[in-house]
């Protein structure tokens, strides 16, 4: 066996030569996983629910895979995060981290190569927006 039939082989699991059947992982799955990497990271204040009329939409954490737009095919996988950062934050550094942590997160969890991870700041929270507080004691 020559060496370049060798690095040919995929190391996926889903690609079992034998007839067990195939897997199949949904989007709203690997949305998930996004999400709650991207939220993971410091400096995320939360996933954007996308814009509609012009207002950017909080999401709590049920409600993760709102945030993720994915495209899912046998082997890859690529990902939009819609995010909401914290004022005061290098909004670039916290977008490197969030497509970092996504990749490796996905990666690991489910076996597909991630082929892009795009990161849109959709807004910045001030510590005030964040804060439930009772405005009276």
């Amino acid at each position: 066996m020559g060496v370049a039939e060798s690095t040919d082989r995929s190391t996926s699991p889903y690609d079992k030569p034998d007839d067990s059947g195939s897997v199949r992982i949904s989007d709203e799955v690997v949305a998930t996983i996004a999400g709650i990497a991207a939220t993971e990271v410091e400096g995320v204040a939360g996933m954007g629910g996308g814009i509609v009329g012009g207002i950017t939409e909080m999401l709590g954490r049920k409600n993760l895979a709102k945030g993720v737009k994915v495209e899912v095919g046998e082997r890859e996988a690529a990902l939009d995060m819609f995010v909401v950062v914290d004022y005061g934050v290098r909004i670039p550094e916290v977008a490197l981290r969030v497509q970092e942590n996504v990749k490796r997160a996905v990666e690991s969890m489910t076996g597909l190569s991630v082929v892009e991870v795009n990161v849109h700041v959709q807004g910045v929270a001030f510590r005030h927006d964040r804060e439930e507080e009772p405005r009276v004691r």
